[in-house]
């Protein structure tokens, strides 16, 4: 017997499978969750699904404004999230403050709280329910980004889209295919109960129920009156624009949190902007010749628009330059984010300077400052940009076109300019003629881009299946893998808690309007081979597949983790994902080790966290509470315990400060092969210095 085992043991030993960079780990297990089926294969049965509240007890949130939170919601991330869902919902508070006025700070003791925890599934209650600690879980398979916003809309006060009085106009609900037991999550709830907000029905809400919610079979529950929004309801990617008009109105809103300024110049004032002090002028076209023919915005679809502003360096003077400030800007201090199309026509040694004129009292007229210098690189089409800034006053934006000494057909144009207090996205990979790539990639066929560079120096790529895995057609399918690069010999391996971001941008020229479909995945140093005999997130060159490019140059690429079911077709085509036959991905890598620390708790915890208390007196005997030694001993303990504890969370972020101080000499974030590069594998070329002084 005991032989047996042994030749068993080592026969699965033989045929595990060691990591390659073919490997792939799909961490949704090839299935596309809603929440709805997490919380039923969790064993949940809560109201409509994902609701913690009783059926017989209020429903009148939406109306009743004791229900409402303030516009600064206190919120506690609880050890028990995995850390890539704490990394999510970070990502989904910057949606808040981008695209309305509800922000999210760290808990300091206030009375009313939303505490997130990893449950059994996906839920919230509804409102305000003024309990002191109001739980909000975030379980296995809940860390996507819209999830996390569907969730955090319950607890800021709203109920299903189809829950709406109104409902019956829009929808049919198909009673027969309903699983038994579960009809009473299609009830609808009259205008004294809930309120639409004077907002239109919204089939594209991230607060409605997917078409099989709760069905005994394959056979839709609901079937939409129009059948074009059948693959719509039940969209999962972030907040819709009505989603956006409901909130904004329930709570007030007249601008958001960190959002800045948007411009398409569709209107003659082009949005505030001003001509600069130079010897020649940016101007307003909707084509030109030798240059674009069409805006971006609109690419040529709406009769009478479709603008961009556009500066000729072909009837230019070497030197001539032409400046497009902004209006005066006051964003808050921090990162800011500057995005921006360019289709560059001009001559190689053409430039586009990004300058910043910080106003104060010792600077009246503004001091300029250079941001970027742009020349060259990916010609005769329109690209996308992204420019962090770190602007901390009064400021206007200045675009710079500078003529150079050669020969020039065209010049520059811009169109869709973004300004918000928020981080920009790493790295950007155009993909161009999607359209032609989807009707002819077969599926199984898997499309990389090139390799990036992240802040703390390890190298990564993204493998995409456009038409999806061949079990999982009508998909498409991403995954993130490590790579070999310059920095290797400088990192810690396995890589430690960097959270990979890969978002398929919605081209809405007003970034409030995008619902980009994110996916993050997060390196767990700890995560095995199957076998148990490698880590996963090792040095590809440990882990990896040697990969050779067409030059004979090669690198390392490390297994993959990602989805099967990162976006549907239907779902690709029901938004601008395509434009202009063209796609771009938006990637970043950060650091999110500092979530590792415990959030301190506030001082105060300890006498109004109820929950806390009473979980610190699990266990005693009863009449010990009644004891003043020991109430004061477990206070004693409990705040002895948040001292330790807030030491070694300044410690980590610290040590991590000093590593990142430290790192900047040795590693390296930039260098050839690692830049923001198209299909077509050409490159932008960025100039630090090459600049006039306006």
């Amino acid at each position: 017997m005991a032989l047996r085992w042994i030749i068993v043991f080592f026969g699965l030993g033989l045929v595990s499978a060691k990591l390659t960079g073919d490997t792939e780990t799909d961490v949704d297990e090839g299935h596309d969750w809603d929440i709805f089926n997490i919380n039923e294969a969790a064993g949940l049965d809560l109201l409509e699904g994902d609701i913690q509240q009783e059926e017989t007890s209020s429903r009148n949130s939406i109306l009743g404004e004791k229900y409402r939170w303030p516009k600064t919601i206190p919120y506690y991330l609880e050890d028990s999230l995995d850390m890539n869902a704490k990394g999510v919902i970070l990502k989904a508070f910057d949606q808040y403050r981008l695209k309305t006025c509800i922000d999210f700070t760290p808990w300091k003791g206030e009375e009313n709280y939303i505490s997130v925890f990893k449950g059994s599934g996906c839920f919230s209650s509804v409102g305000n329910q003024r309990v002191g600690k109001q739980r909000l879980s975030i379980g296995n398979n809940c860390d996507r980004l819209g999830t996390v916003e569907h969730e955090f809309l319950h607890a800021l006060g709203f109920w299903h889209e189809q829950s709406r009085a109104d409902r019956d106009d829009y929808v049919n609900i198909m009673w027969d295919r309903i699983e038994p037991g579960k009809e009473h999550n299609f009830k609808t709830y009259d205008d004294t109960v809930s309120s639409a907000l004077g907002v239109a029905y919204d089939y594209g809400s991230v607060m409605h129920y997917s078409k099989t919610s709760f069905n005994i079979g394959s056979e839709p529950t609901i079937v939409t009156k129009i059948p074009h929004f059948m693959d719509v309801i039940g969209q999962r990617m972030g907040f819709s624009a009505s989603d956006l008009t409901k909130l904004n109105h329930l709570y007030n809103c007249t601008k958001s949190s960190t959002f800045v300024d948007s411009c398409s110049f569709e209107e003659e004032n082009i949005c505030g902007m001003i001509q600069g002090p130079g010897n020649r002028l940016w101007e307003q076209k909707s084509s030109v010749s030798g240059g674009p023919q069409t805006d971006f915005s609109n690419m040529g679809q709406c009769k009478g628009k479709g603008y961009f502003m556009h500066f000729s360096t072909a009837s230019a003077e070497p030197g001539d330059h032409a400046l497009l400030e902004s209006r005066w800007l006051y964003p808050k201090p921090g990162a800011q984010c500057l995005q921006f199309f360019l289709h560059n026509t001009g001559a190689a040694d053409d430039v586009l300077n990004i300058w910043v004129r910080e106003y104060d009292k010792a600077n009246p007229s503004g001091k300029l400052k250079i941001v970027k210098s742009i020349s060259g690189g990916v010609m005769g089409s329109w690209e996308l940009h992204n420019i962090n800034l770190n602007v901390t006053k009064k400021a206007r934006v200045v675009f710079e076109g500078v003529r150079g000494k050669s020969p020039s057909k065209g010049g520059f144009s811009l169109d869709d300019i973004n300004l918000s207090c928020t981080k920009c996205p790493q790295h950007i990979w155009h993909i161009r003629n999607i359209t032609g790539l989807l009707a002819t990639t077969p599926a199984g066929h898997k499309l990389y881009s090139p390799r990036f560079l992240s802040p703390a120096g390890y190298s990564f790529q993204v493998g995409v299946y456009l038409n999806g895995r061949s079990d999982r057609p009508g998909y498409m399918a991403t995954y993130f893998h490590l790579t070999s690069g310059p920095n290797d010999h400088n990192l810690k391996w396995p890589c430690p808690w960097q959270q990979g971001t890969m978002a398929l941008m919605d081209q809405q020229s007003d970034v409030r309007q995008q619902m980009n479909m994110h996916r993050m995945v997060t390196t767990d140093p700890g995560k095995m081979s199957s076998d148990g005999t490698e880590y996963y997130w090792d040095n590809p060159r440990k882990v990896g597949s040697k990969v050779t490019a067409s030059d004979g140059s090669y690198y390392y690429r490390g297994p993959g983790t990602g989805t099967s079911t990162f976006i549907t077709h239907s779902r690709l085509k029901s938004r601008n994902f395509i434009k202009g036959n063209d796609a771009f991905f938006l990637f970043s890598l950060e650091d999110i080790s500092d979530l590792l620390a415990s959030q301190p708790l506030p001082r105060s915890a300890v006498h109004t966290d109820a929950g806390l208390m009473k979980a610190a007196n699990q266990g005693a005997h009863q009449g010990a509470a009644n004891n003043p030694a020991v109430v004061t001993a477990v206070a004693l303990s409990v705040a002895a315990a948040m001292l330790v504890g807030s030491m070694l969370f300044a410690l980590r972020v610290r040590r991590s400060r000093r590593l990142q101080e430290s790192d900047e000499v040795v590693i390296i974030q930039d260098m050839p092969g690692f830049m923001e590069v198209s299909v077509s594998g050409q490159s932008t070329k960025e100039l630090p210095s090459a600049r006039t002084t306006p």
